[in-house]
């Protein structure tokens, strides 16, 4: 009887120390954050992920009561604010915002961490298609007369991206793939840059992302030709997908997201994931990022644990065909 009343209370005294350590557990991720929260973004201001992160930055900061300050970090197609990322201390108190080249990145370059491991999926923000730029001037109206254009100079016509491996590269790429065109390459280190030289009239084509693209659409500073997802965007319900006009297979959306770094506290990592998914029900986000053409995802972070998986592993096959990496 003796051995077995010590074993009840030795069981007791487990399951006592399993609820403190979750009662804990919670009530440290309840009091996150106490301090500034900087959310990198690894691409200069003015691209889609930039102004996503902003519009969710502040109201997380507004709901938290504590700064979510965006920091530009761009370089090398994204690596090297994620790399910043996925070596900070891993408190909650770096996040990192990403697009759809975080998953693209583990087939272009090598680099110091892997984006797998030492990155920590919190939610999957929202979806954008992106749209085919072109500027006023550019002799072509519509997908078919801009091939018609390319092909009279193979290699000659120039298309913008964020950077070698960035979101924009790869839709490009695929396009590229799908039309059998031949086109110039011009990496910048954002979105930002990329659409000033378009406007500026120092490159032909650019396909940028869909929330940084409509103003300057409904501005008529450039000319869109085409959007990047199977259906025609709500914003922008005259323009034809690029499969209508005339690049059957070509699919395209893209993806942001907010990671923190590998061992960060789950508390706080569900702290994080249910606030987003709260704000993304905020009828004045929906309606901010629907004018911006991004739709809301949500999830739980197993979900775009998932999702990024996945993705990886269908871009490291147009990346091969390519020939873009550089591993």
């Amino acid at each position: 009887m003796l051995i077995h009343r010590e074993k009840i209370v030795k069981i007791s005294r487990l399951l006592s120390l399993a609820v403190l350590l979750a009662w804990a557990a919670c009530a440290f991720g309840q009091a996150y954050p106490t301090k500034p929260v900087r959310v990198i973004v690894p691409f200069a201001p003015g691209g889609g992920i930039d102004l996503v992160a902003r519009v969710i930055s502040q109201r997380l900061q507004e709901n938290l009561g504590q700064a979510f300050v965006v920091e530009n970090r761009p370089g090398a197609g994204g690596v090297v604010g994620s790399e910043i990322a996925a070596t900070a201390r891993p408190d909650g108190y770096t996040l990192l915002a990403v697009p759809i080249s975080h998953a693209a990145n583990v087939s272009l370059t090598k680099m110091n961490f892997d984006p797998v491991t030492a990155l920590a999926p919190v939610v999957h923000i929202a979806s954008a298609p992106n749209v085919v730029l072109v500027h006023p001037s550019m002799p072509a109206n519509n997908i078919p007369e801009f091939l018609r254009y390319v092909r009279q100079s193979p290699g000659k016509v120039s298309y913008a991206s964020s950077g070698n491996g960035s979101s924009t590269h790869l839709a490009a790429e695929l396009f590229k793939m799908l039309a059998n065109v031949d086109m110039l390459h011009v990496p910048y280190k954002g979105g930002g840059p990329a659409l000033t030289d378009l406007l500026g009239n120092h490159v032909s084509m650019y396909i940028g992302s869909l929330p940084a693209s409509i103003p300057h659409i409904r501005s008529q500073k450039l000319k869109g030709l085409g959007v990047t997802s199977a259906q025609r965007a709500a914003e922008l319900p005259d323009m034809p997908t690029v499969i209508e006009a005339g690049v059957p297979g070509y699919e395209y959306v893209g993806w942001y997201g907010l990671l923190a770094t590998a061992g960060t506290p789950p508390a706080i990592i569900e702290r994080l994931n249910v606030e987003v998914n709260k704000i993304l029900k905020e009828p004045a986000i929906l309606e901010k990022l629907a004018g911006d053409g991004a739709q809301p995802v949500g999830g739980t972070p197993a979900q775009f644990d998932a999702h990024i998986k996945k993705e990886i592993a269908k871009w490291a096959s147009v990346i091969k065909h390519a020939k873009m990496g550089d591993q």
